[in-house]
């Protein structure tokens, strides 16, 4: 039987893409381990998965001044340690990195145990943790065009993110049940986040009244940012949180409106949603989502709308332009070569698992 390591943390979107070749790799009967930091939210979305999980020390390699810059150091050569010891132990054919800086001591004692490392890159330009980790790598994965001129050249592989198989299955009747819908007007569906995303909040009830005329609106708008006062609106529904319901809520939408994390963007071309994205700000970050956003709108998956930009009246003509040209935004997710990322990146595994 062959074993295979997976790695990465510190976000979701350093999991769920690890979670979703579970499957394939259990068909493929792969004894699967998970290294991960201590205590991160990896390890709880991991261990509902039933595999093994195995915990190291983690430290953040900052980018601005941090009494933990001091620290933190310690603790990644712990976890570089820790993690040695694991592979060594365990002895696996191949390690598959998401990313965060928990993957970091895995990948590079991964290299130094022979042990040959796939790792994947989800927004357009590489983060700091898996640039440190490209040297070590055998294969890099990416989800965009433009990303692989920033890899090296016989490294690099355009494959696209990983997508939970379950999204896929989803019913649009049971969701209309659930959102008691009542109507056959068309449904947008707004996702900003895990946290939410309080500019597209405000923006989109700023404009409710006039988008029921059309439309009904499935609110994600994140934990402690329900609004009260629209509680029974009719034709709106809105939810802090939603986990077994996503891919009913997801067939039942003509159109999204979302963020532009790499992951959701990735999970809206597979299931061929028309879309808005609006990018979380170079201001609150280090500017990838409009990178990625970008991205998208140049190979015609996406409409992209900066955070900066938003008013009521554009918001409100972008919404229905974009209802207007589904058809344009389908066709062109169609063309896209990113047709199957598990198989593509379990074909890469199961090469270097191989050899």
């Amino acid at each position: 039987m062959k074993r295979i390591i997976l790695t990465g943390g510190g976000t979701a979107g350093h999991v769920t893409p690890n979670i979703a070749l579970l499957p394939r790799l259990r068909e493929l009967q792969y004894d699967i381990h998970y290294i991960g930091s201590y205590n991160g939210m990896e390890k709880q979305l991991v261990e509902q998965q039933g595999i093994p999980y195995h915990g190291i020390s983690s430290g953040k390699l900052r980018r601005y001044f941090s009494l933990q810059n001091f620290t933190d150091p310690f603790r990644v050569l712990k976890g570089f340690s820790e993690a040695n010891r694991l592979i060594k132990q365990l002895k696996p054919d191949v390690i598959f990195s998401k990313g965060g800086f928990v993957s970091v001591p895995v990948v590079i004692a991964g290299k130094k145990n022979h042990v040959p490392v796939i790792i994947h890159e989800s927004d357009m330009t590489p983060g700091l943790a898996n640039k440190l980790s490209i040297p070590s790598a055998a294969k890099v994965c990416c989800n965009f065009p433009e990303t692989l001129s920033s890899l090296p050249q016989d490294k690099a592989v355009l494959t696209g993110s990983p997508i939970r198989q379950e999204l896929f299955t989803g019913d649009k009747e049971k969701a209309r049940a659930f959102c008691g819908f009542k109507e056959v007007k068309p449904v947008i569906l707004i996702v900003g986040g895990s946290l939410g995303a309080v500019a597209v909040n405000n923006a989109v009830r700023k404009i409710l009244p006039e988008l029921l005329k059309d439309f009904q609106v499935v609110h994600l708008c994140g934990k402690g940012k329900l609004d009260e006062k629209l509680t029974g609106l009719d034709g709106y529904v809105q939810f802090e949180y939603i986990q077994d319901e996503l891919k009913d809520l997801f067939a039942l939408a003509d159109v999204v409106i979302s963020r532009a994390g790499a992951n959701a963007i990735c999970e809206l071309l597979a299931l061929r949603k028309p879309n808005l994205l609006i990018p979380l700000s170079a201001n609150a970050s280090r500017g990838d989502q409009i990178l990625n956003a970008r991205s998208f709108e140049r190979q015609g998956f996406s409409m992209v709308m900066e955070e900066e930009e938003l008013t009521d009246e554009k918001l409100l003509a972008a919404v229905h332009k974009l209802y207007d040209s589904r058809e344009d935004f389908i066709n062109a997710m169609n063309q896209s070569s990113q047709q199957d990322p598990i198989k593509t990146i379990i074909g890469l595994i199961e090469d270097a698992a191989s050899k």
